[in-house]
């Protein structure tokens, strides 16, 4: 789909920055839902922050853009649902490929 945006003035190249923006935030916000719909509070979870070795918890609550997962060993992290794998009860499932920047909050 072309769209010829060379005819359009200064002050709607900027009305239609804002409106693309707005869009794309809509469109992230929506697809972090979905991923956060995968799971429960209470289910048990496993993620792999940057430079840590990997950790397991549980899910206590769903946040805006991320949720809380207090930790085996008591720790609390904000974490994207993205780099999240539930853990399996029967055997421990993990995706080593889904590393990246959580948020540590604070130890129990």
């Amino acid at each position: 789909m072309a769209i010829d945006i060379d005819g359009l003035t200064y002050e709607e190249l900027v009305k239609l920055n804002h409106k693309i923006v707005e869009r794309l935030k809509f469109l992230d916000s929506m697809h972090t839902h979905n991923e956060m719909m995968q799971f429960s509070p209470g289910d048990k979870v496993t993620f792999h922050p940057t430079n840590r070795e990997r950790q397991t918890g549980t899910l206590v609550k769903y946040n805006k853009k991320t949720v809380t997962v207090v930790t085996d060993n008591g720790e609390q992290w904000n974490v994207a649902p993205q780099l999240l794998s539930k853990i399996n009860k029967e055997k421990t499932k993990t995706n080593k490929s889904k590393q990246g920047n959580v948020i540590k909050l604070h130890d129990k």
